[in-house]
């Protein structure tokens, strides 16, 4: 889950990719208003994917998704990304049965992310700052990401990465309990 623009999509592509290269089986749902962009990324980077229009909704459901994996062989994945639609209000209210849920916020949507949209970061298991390598051009402290976001998840942190070069990729695997 994540706003548009936070790298959701790549993130997801570049980690399926590695996964893929390590040997697993790996697919991916696409979800997004209207189009197939995201969908077409993921065909495009040999990533198995299942587009899925909300047509006018702000979040995928257990329904569109029951009828997305239709289209795929769960037995022959071992591991399924759902990327929900771009928005961090709606998506936080409508669990989809997965094991972990993860937020994706990046550096350019400033360092208030937290405080203003604190239900998904309390709804999701796992938050990641993206786009860290424009850190250096972006006027915003990071760290009171890492405070507001330990204050509403007693303790937890964010992990950083950078979906573009790759950086924090592997601490993000672990934190998924993903061993390549």
């Amino acid at each position: 889950m994540g706003s548009i623009g936070s790298g959701k999509t790549l993130l997801i592509q570049k980690m399926a990719v590695r996964m893929k290269e390590s040997g697993m089986r790996v697919a991916v749902l696409a979800g997004d208003v209207t189009g197939q962009d995201d969908f077409d990324r993921f065909q495009k980077a040999g990533v198995p994917a299942v587009n899925v229009n909300t047509g006018k909704e702000c979040h995928l459901d257990a329904h569109l998704v029951d009828h997305a994996i239709d289209k795929l062989d769960l037995d022959d994945l071992d591991f399924l990304f759902i990327e929900n639609v771009g928005n961090l209000v709606c998506p936080a209210d409508f669990p989809l049965g997965t094991d972990m849920r993860m937020v994706v916020i990046s550096v350019t949507e400033g360092d208030d992310m937290v405080r203003k949209q604190p239900m998904i970061f309390v709804e999701s298991d796992l938050a990641v700052l993206n786009k860290i390598d424009l850190l250096p051009y972006m006027d915003i402290d990071a760290s009171l990401l890492d405070r507001d976001y330990a204050r509403v998840k007693k303790g937890a942190k964010i992990y950083r990465t950078s979906a573009k070069t790759g950086e924090g990729l592997e601490e993000l695997f672990k934190a998924l309990n993903i061993q390549l």
